[in-house]
C-alpha cells in the first residue's frame, strides 16, 4: 500500500505540471506496478476522480497547440489523439474548441513558407498539396490555397 501511495503522490504532482491522458497515465501505472493492471487501473481511476486526469480536457489543449504552434491540420490532430487511445467522440468535441479562422491562416502560412523552398520546382505545386496533407489538412481546403499562392508568385 506505502509502494501506491508513493507512485500516486508521484502522478498527482506530475499532473499538476502538465496535462496527460488515460493511456499515459496507465502505462505509467503499469511500469510503476511493473505490469501489475489492477494496480494500474486502481491508480487511473483514483486520478481521474480526483480530476488530476481528463481526456477532454488533453484533447482541448493538445489540438490548441499543434494547430497553432505546429500548424497541424485537423485530420493529423485527429488521428494522432486517437492513436493515444481517446475515443473519437472526445476527439471531435476537443476539435470544436480549435479557432477554424486561425486554422485556415496557419495552414496558409505553412504553405506560403513551404513554397519559398520550392521555388522553380517543376512539381511545386504536386510537393505542395502533398505537403499539406502530410500536415494534415483536407484535400478541399488545401487546394484553392495552393492555387492562390501559385498564382500570386507565377
Amino acid at each position: 500500500m506505502e509502494e501506491y501511495s508513493k507512485v500516486l503522490d508521484r502522478l498527482q504532482a506530475q499532473c499538476s505540471k502538465r496535462e496527460y491522458c488515460s493511456s499515459d497515465i496507465l502505462r505509467k501505472g503499469l511500469t510503476a506496478f511493473d505490469g501489475d493492471r489492477e494496480q494500474a487501473t486502481k491508480l487511473l481511476d483514483s486520478l481521474i476522480q480526483d480530476r488530476f486526469v481528463d481526456d477532454l480536457r488533453y484533447a482541448t489543449a493538445f489540438a490548441r497547440e499543434k494547430s497553432r504552434l505546429t500548424g497541424w491540420g485537423p485530420a493529423k490532430i485527429k488521428y494522432m489523439l486517437v492513436g493515444k487511445g481517446i475515443p473519437r467522440s472526445v476527439v471531435d468535441e476537443a476539435l470544436k474548441e480549435v479557432d477554424p479562422d486561425e486554422a485556415q491562416r496557419r495552414m496558409r502560412s505553412v504553405l506560403e513558407a513551404k513554397y519559398k523552398t520550392l521555388a522553380g520546382d517543376p512539381q511545386e505545386k504536386f510537393k505542395l498539396l502533398k505537403f499539406g496533407l502530410t500536415r494534415g489538412y483536407e484535400y478541399e481546403a488545401i487546394a484553392p490555397v495552393v492555387d492562390d499562392i501559385l498564382k500570386k508568385n507565377s
